[in-house]
């Protein structure tokens, strides 16, 4: 079997086992993101996952970047969510730069702040705040908690993922009710 089969077995396997979890380099853990159910088909999924999985590697490569940022990577139907902290414009720049040139890459929300990486509690917290939210999607009737995905980094709730008006709507109402929620953030694509 060749490396490409094995490698997209093994991304496919992890996805659905990991709840798609964002690709993170630098400083330490990632933020927060959980996944109740796929929208996405088996095949974008897994390119989601490789382009993940490639601007990581690719990121964390680079030096300046592993050594002074913390940069989660999430794609989503692939458009990207980069998040986390950078301490200069230029290396937000990079990462974004980095992220950009990997192939299928539709859009790049950059959202990455100009900070030192956040500590372990921080993101602890942020752990925590996308459970929460997701726990209030999943009890909702009338949402679609499978075309959501939540990423959570310093109090901020990205919410990404195909979803009606409808759908994003009652999404953000559900979010804003969750303690902890400092902002919120619409990145969706809307279906209708």
């Amino acid at each position: 079997m060749h490396l490409l089969s094995k490698t997209l077995i093994v991304v496919a396997g992890l996805s659905l086992l990991a709840g798609c979890a964002p690709a993170t380099v630098g400083a330490g853990a990632a933020g927060a993101t959980a996944v109740a159910r796929e929208s996405r088909t088996l095949g974008t999924l897994i390119d989601d996952q490789l382009i993940e999985l490639k601007a990581a590697s690719a990121i964390s490569n680079d030096a300046e970047l592993s050594a002074q940022a913390h940069i989660n990577i999430t794609s989503y139907n692939f458009i990207i969510l980069l998040s986390g902290e950078a301490p200069t414009e230029a290396l937000r720049s990079k990462a974004e730069q980095i992220v950009r040139e990997q192939p299928k890459v539709r859009r790049v929300h950059n959202k990455i702040t100009i900070a030192a990486p956040s500590s372990t509690l921080t993101r602890a917290s942020d752990v925590s705040l996308t459970t929460r939210v997701k726990a209030v999607f999943i009890g909702d009737d009338e949402l679609a908690a499978d075309r959501i995905k939540v990423v959570s980094e310093n109090g901020v709730v990205y919410l990404m993922g195909l979803v009606t008006q409808a759908e994003a709507k009652r999404a953000t109402e559900l979010t804003s009710g969750v303690s902890g929620v400092q902002r919120i953030v619409q990145l969706f694509e809307i279906t209708d």
